[in-house]
């Protein structure tokens, strides 16, 4: 798409989610492209067959860091003067993007995160260069990452930021060239900037297609506050979806998904887990519960899918511990699923 061509599908777009563009999405791809991975979009015969419809999987897993989040922070770290300090809070995947890319620009970075954030993130975040510093909560670990933005550093909010959106957004632009003729997007919410920047991009070039949500239930903050009408908190996340688990949406992605999203699915983690083993046996892809999710939220809606549909899945993130995926069979024994 030329940056014609997205300026004026953007111009059709709802004023209400004109905080992010199709033209700003484009140009947080041109920026982010020396540091990201392009990754693939691939057909699943298997999935295809199960759900009656063509099915394919966005491979977010094979992304820096392994997960969509290197997207945006390389495009809200880009867009920063060079020697910038930065800070962020995060249940797993954001953190580590803005370690990664901070030490890839040279920039110090604190992050901020629950301590109960499995070994695995804690480890590769510190071994990207960045300090981290532990809470009690999700809830207490963006309190303090809001409070620690003082003296000269920069916050980067994991979804409340307009360049960290459009870097997610990316994703849509690479299904678009990939898949031209896609009809539907399910993708996973947990703050919502995935869902909110793919979502405009992708409606902005088709306005036809349906771009869906996944959540757990109890770490289904979009969900409620979509229920509510307004941004709802919620003081604490119960599902082993960790990573799909901030305390609330905030108002820029929440009105995204009043006008982008036909609903939020919510899944229970059970669901979630037998989708995370059959994508393993089945599609050789290892993910979190967090990107499972949009499976098993596909077999929720799959009545609303024809033959003649072409259905993307997006695997957000693939970083599952060991340790995790072995407690998983307390949910979900293997050879039960």
């Amino acid at each position: 798409m030329s940056a014609g061509e997205t300026a004026a599908l953007a111009e059709e777009l709802p004023a209400v989610i004109k905080a992010v563009t199709s033209v700003e999405i484009a140009a947080a791809g041109v920026r982010i492209a020396p540091y990201i991975h392009r990754t693939p979009l691939v057909r699943s015969v298997t999935l295809s067959r199960r759900l009656g419809t063509n099915v394919y999987l966005k491979l977010e897993i094979l992304q820096k860091t392994g997960a969509f989040k290197a997207r945006g922070a390389f495009s809200k770290l880009t867009a920063l003067p060079p020697g910038s300090r930065v800070v962020a809070a995060s249940g797993g995947n954001h953190g580590q993007a803005v370690a990664y890319a901070a030490g890839i620009l040279g920039m110090p970075a604190r992050i901020v995160m629950p301590r109960t954030t499995a070994a695995n993130y804690l480890n590769a975040t510190r071994d990207y260069g960045a300090e981290v510093l532990l809470t009690d909560t999700i809830g207490a670990a963006f309190a303090l990452g809001e409070e620690a933005a003082t003296g000269g550093w920069v916050r980067v909010h994991p979804f409340d930021d307009r360049d960290v959106i459009a870097g997610q957004g990316t994703v849509g632009l690479e299904i678009l060239e990939d898949l031209p003729q896609v009809t539907d997007v399910i993708c996973s919410i947990g703050g919502g900037g995935l869902a909110a920047g793919l979502g405009t991009v992708i409606k902005a070039a088709k306005p036809n297609a349906r771009i869906w949500g996944a959540e757990t239930a109890g770490a289904d903050c979009m969900a409620r506050a979509l229920a509510a009408g307004r941004v709802v908190t919620m003081d604490t996340i119960t599902s082993i979806a960790k990573t799909l688990g901030p305390p609330s949406v905030c108002p820029i992605t929440l009105a995204a998904a009043q006008k982008l999203l036909e609903k939020v699915e919510v899944v229970t983690d059970v669901e979630a887990v037998r989708a995370l083993y059959f994508l393993l046996e089945r599609c050789k892809v290892l993910t979190e519960p967090a990107a499972s999710c949009t499976l098993a939220a596909a077999e929720h809606l799959k009545q609303n899918f024809s033959p003649d549909d072409h259905l993307v899945l997006v695997l957000c993130g693939g970083n599952l511990s060991m340790a995790d995926l072995h407690s998983y069979s307390a949910l979900v024994p293997v050879g039960q699923h």
